[in-house]
């Protein structure tokens, strides 16, 4: 796997020091970052990019939602990834390699990713939620998340890969697994839960606005 040759773009390419930011950064709009990915993307061995945070990696990273319940995993102790063995999961996706690059669209890639990973029986409607990007540790540094959320009308959906396992949970039940998601996993499942909490005091009428 390592030796596989992924999608980079040079650091101060897609993030110039003036754009530089740690977390989840709410945006509803790739159109910008699709171009920039086209005119400066290259592909170059795993291993290497792994240990140089001159590139950031592009990871599309789905978050499926079914009546109100996201669809989390789990990798198995067994996994692959070590680093990230028995870590929940509410991200779909992964690395994007020169032969899975089809289409210029970062929404085609991403769907490619969901229908690599899971199965699923029914229809999805996808938008980007926004980007993480944290650099708190070396791995952490040389990954860009493009963020989407897929709205699916079904429940049936499934792992395809024995290393993980998953099913539909509420962001309340969501809770009592926070402490063991992987870090975009929190930061992305805690700014749902902050916005799941604003929509529901404007449906009450309740303004949570500081008053002037």
């Amino acid at each position: 796997m390592l030796d596989e040759k992924v999608l980079v773009v040079e650091k101060n390419i897609i993030m110039p020091e003036e754009k530089w930011f740690i977390g989840f950064l709410p945006s509803d709009s790739f159109g910008a970052y699709e171009k920039l990915i086209q005119q400066h993307k290259q592909f170059l061995p795993r291993f290497q990019v792994e240990e140089d945070d001159n590139y950031k990696q592009i990871i599309p990273y789905l978050i499926f939602e079914h009546d109100n319940r996201f669809f989390i995993m789990q990798r198995r102790e067994t996994a692959s990834e070590q680093r990230l063995k028995n870590k929940y999961s509410l991200g779909i996706g992964g690395h994007i390699r020169q032969e899975d690059m089809d289409s210029e669209s970062l929404f085609a890639w991403a769907a490619r990713e969901f229908d690599e990973e899971v199965h699923y029986s029914g229809s999805y409607t996808v938008q980007p939620l926004g980007f993480i990007s944290n650099n708190m540790t070396l791995v952490e540094r040389v990954h860009m998340g493009f963020v989407f959320l897929l709205q699916g009308d079904s429940s049936d959906i499934s792992v395809k890969s024995e290393l993980k396992s998953g099913g539909l949970a509420t962001l309340e039940e969501l809770d009592a697994v926070y402490d063991g998601m992987e870090t975009w996993s929190q930061l992305v499942y805690v700014w749902l839960k902050a916005q799941r909490s604003q929509t529901l005091l404007e449906n009450k009428g309740v303004c949570s606005c500081a008053q002037q």
